[in-house]
Formats: C-alpha cells, sequence, structure tokens
C-alpha cells in the first residue's frame, strides 16, 4: 500500500477529529457556558385604573390599544350626583354661617347685659357659639370632600402609556378600587431574560446586552439593571402547624433552575413595536467597562 495515501487517510481522520472536538467544545461553550438565552420576555408594569367613587360610567374617552398621556381624561362618572352633593354641602355651610352669626350677637347681647343676664345665660350663649364653630368647619370639611368626589369622577391617566384590553363600556357600575381598566406603563418597558443559574457567574450588574425580538430583524442593545434577589421553592410549601413540608419526591436528573434578569434598553427604535409579552433571545455581550481614572 502507498505510504503517502496512508498518511493523507491519516491526516484525513486526524483534521476530521480535530473539527469534530473544536465543534463539540464550541457548543458546549455555546449552551453550557456562554450567558445567553432564548427565554427572554418583554416586560412593562401595569397599572390598574380604578376610580375613587363610585357611580355609572357616562362616557368612555378612550379606545382599546389606545397610546395616552399622563393627565389624559380616560372616562367619566356620573357627575350630576356629585355636583348636586356639593350644592347641598355649600347650601348647608350657607345656613351653618348663618346660625353663628345670630348665636355671636346673641352672646355679645348678653354680655352687654351685664349683671342683668345670669351667669347660665352667657355660659348657654359662649357654648351655643362654639358649637355652632364646630359644626361650620365640619360643613366646610364636607365641602371640600364633596368637590374632591366631584373632581374624582373625572378618571385621568396616571401615567404615560396605552390602554389594552378595555372592556368598559357607558352604563358600567363601578365601586372605589374596582380595576376599570389596565394602562401599560410606557416609561417601564423592559426586557426580563430567565438565565439558567449556571450561567450567572458570567453576568454582572452594568453588562452590555444583545436583545433579538421574536419575528423582528435588527437588534435591540441594554444593559444588565438587577438580578433577581430570589425565586420559588417548588420542593418546599407550608404547612398547617407551620413546620417545613419539603416534597419526599427527589429527581435524579437535576435542570438547572431560572433566574430573572431585568435588562435596561439603550433605546428603542420608532420602527419597533416593543409589546409586552414579546419572546426575545437575550445574549449578555461583555462586562461593563471600569471607569476611567484621571491623573
Amino acid at each position: 500500500m502507498n505510504p503517502l495515501k496512508n498518511a493523507a487517510r491519516v491526516a484525513v481522520t486526524l483534521a476530521v477529529l480535530a473539527c469534530a472536538a473544536f465543534a463539540a467544545r464550541w457548543l458546549w461553550t455555546r449552551y453550557h457556558d456562554e450567558p445567553w438565552t432564548r427565554d427572554g420576555r418583554v416586560r412593562a408594569e401595569v397599572v390598574q385604573v380604578a376610580p375613587d367613587v363610585s357611580g355609572l360610567v357616562t362616557q368612555v374617552l378612550v379606545r382599546d390599544n389606545q397610546p395616552v398621556r399622563k393627565g389624559q381624561v380616560l372616562f367619566l362618572l356620573d357627575r350630576p350626583r356629585y355636583e348636586i352633593a356639593l350644592a347641598q354641602a355649600e347650601a348647608a355651610i350657607v345656613s351653618q354661617r348663618s346660625q353663628l352669626a345670630e348665636a355671636e350677637r346673641e352672646d355679645r347681647r348678653n354680655h352687654a347685659l351685664g349683671d342683668l343676664a345670669t351667669t347660665e345665660t352667657v355660659q348657654q350663649g359662649a357654648s351655643k357659639v362654639e358649637e355652632l364653630k364646630a359644626a361650620l368647619q365640619q360643613g366646610l370639611v364636607a365641602r371640600d370632600l364633596a368637590r374632591l368626589n366631584l373632581e374624582r369622577t373625572t378618571v385621568t391617566a396616571p401615567v404615560d402609556g396605552s390602554v389594552t384590553n378595555l372592556e368598559l363600556r357607558p352604563g358600567d357600575y363601578l365601586t372605589p378600587g374596582r380595576s376599570a381598566m389596565a394602562l401599560i406603563d410606557a416609561e417601564t418597558l423592559h426586557v426580563d431574560g430567565y438565565f439558567e443559574e449556571t450561567k450567572l457567574e458570567r453576568i454582572h450588574v452594568g453588562d452590555r446586552v444583545q436583545i433579538r425580538l421574536m419575528g423582528v430583524n435588527g437588534e435591540l442593545l441594554g444593559r444588565v439593571e438587577s438580578v433577581a434577589g430570589g425565586i420559588e421553592d417548588r420542593e418546599r410549601g407550608p404547612s398547617g402547624d407551620l413546620l417545613a413540608n419539603v416534597n419526599p419526591t427527589f429527581n435524579w436528573v437535576r435542570l438547572a433552575q431560572r433566574i430573572p434578569v431585568r435588562v435596561a434598553l439603550d433605546h428603542i427604535p420608532a420602527n419597533v413595536g416593543l409589546i409586552a409579552g414579546r419572546t426575545a433571545t437575550v445574549t449578555v455581550l461583555a462586562p461593563a467597562p471600569a471607569p476611567s481614572r484621571r491623573s
């Protein structure tokens, strides 16, 4: 057999083995060591808009999925009812002021009579004045509360964002604290990457991050803002006698836990629809650069 052919075969075999070893090493490093994950989600804080007063919804001034600005009117409640309450409170104040003025005149007259007015009469007059002053203060508070309730019948957006899953309709009856609509806070849009716990040593706060949204060409850039301080322990639960309730079943194949890593976005292009819930691939590129020192 030709020695050159044997040498060529050995060389090809060694080259294939070397390529296979290199590919295996690359795959191991890529999927086991490098800090990246396909399990990423776009997230945002959801503001549950609820009225502070009860009443019928008379007008809804926004549409589903409409962007809104902070302070923009979302919907109106039954204003005539609260306008009547404010008018009653103001009328009560007028009556109380009139009664107080009359009581003060009687008190001054009793003091002007001197010894002709009994001590009991003078004391009763002064006491009546103090009672009417207190009643007037209560009336003023009731008026302010009625005015505040009237203002609260106009429900406005507390933050910039977008209305989503709007089901509110005129004629619905709302009570204080009952959520009427959901508002996505645009200022809190971020990405959560759920990394395996074996990769956390390579992730640090401030590291540069590359985000690729599913179905979107191009990439977004951000930085690691924080790492979750804890996740739920599914192997342990509460018990009636306050003792630890540990699952007696142990799985020999242990999967790495997924730890949420919050990523703040540097810039959101105008042509990218950053919708809460979208899937993303998150890759931590490199440690954050150290701050330069000036001599």
